[in-house]
């Protein structure tokens, strides 16, 4: 059976001067010949993504999209009609919002949080911003301090809007992010509060005691790497430290305390050093 709007491994049936043609369950797929592996050979198998075109025929790629049908993605829309909005997800038809699937108005050069779903009617593949059908309902099992996925979603006021674990949203406050987060991006956080309307705030750091134990590990290691030196101090931009070590100025203020109060370092003008024990 075809899987539209994922990946599938298909045989290469014919070699024809357009393009490829793919043999599935559900027909033979097209493949254009500029997305043709050089290599690729009547026979062999490839991995294509398949999806319908502007003209509703199948049709393979091996371009990567964004997002698969049943995923979030943060997409940016590239244009916008009476019939809805279109969004770039990385394959040459754009990923179409409909009104009616729009938790409020899109423009163009917007960046939103989208669900792709396989429409049963009209069997396209179509996106929606009204999250809630599609969110985890299930009692949240995770628990403050749990490690936990998060896709970058749109810049709101207080941060960042993100999605945890593919199921539930979250928010990732501005002041606790001390690097460039790309939208769609996928990256390592951590649950800091589980809020009463079963939402998420999230960290991309560790918090509390553990969080200092684990910075002062990674100092350890990073000084013994460096031979024993570190240009960063309290006076250091906190773009910088985190650019560095991956940790906020305040959890490295407070794990190099307590490399010194344990005689692991020494604090320079300029500088971090590492003492070398006798």
């Amino acid at each position: 059976m075809l899987h539209l709007g994922d990946y599938n491994y298909l045989e290469i049936l014919r070699d024809l001067e357009h393009g490829l043609y793919l043999g599935s369950d559900d027909g033979d797929v097209l493949l254009p010949r500029k997305y043709v592996p050089a290599d690729a050979h009547v026979g062999d198998m490839l991995s294509v993504f398949v999806y319908r075109d502007s003209e509703d025929r199948l049709i393979a790629t091996t371009l990567e999209p964004k997002a698969k049908v049943d995923q979030f993605a943060c997409l940016q829309v590239k244009d916008v009609n009476r019939f809805g909005a279109f969004l770039d997800w990385g394959l040459e038809k754009d990923l179409f919002v409909p009104y009616s699937n729009q938790h409020e108005d899109l423009h163009v050069g917007q960046w939103a949080l989208v669900y792709l779903y396989l429409d049963e009617t009209s069997d396209r593949i179509v996106g929606s911003t009204k999250l809630a059908p599609y969110l985890s309902y299930e009692p949240i099992t995770l628990e403050e301090g749990d490690e936990v996925s998060l896709l970058i979603g749109p810049e709101k006021a207080l941060g960042y809007q993100v999605m945890v674990n593919n199921s539930y949203l979250g928010m990732l406050y501005r002041n606790e992010v001390f690097r460039k987060l790309e939208p769609n991006e996928y990256t390592q956080g951590y649950v800091k509060k589980i809020r009463e309307d079963d939402k998420l705030d999230v960290s991309l750091q560790k918090q509390g005691y553990n969080e200092v134990e684990h910075a002062a590990e990674l100092i350890l290691e990073r000084l013994k790497k460096e031979n024993g030196w570190l240009p960063l101090t309290d006076k250091t931009a906190p773009e910088l430290i985190y650019q560095t070590l991956g940790m906020s100025k305040k959890t490295f203020k407070k794990a190099i305390g307590a490399l010194y109060k344990r005689g692991e370092v020494q604090l320079q003008p300029d500088g971090v050093s590492l003492l070398t024990n006798p």
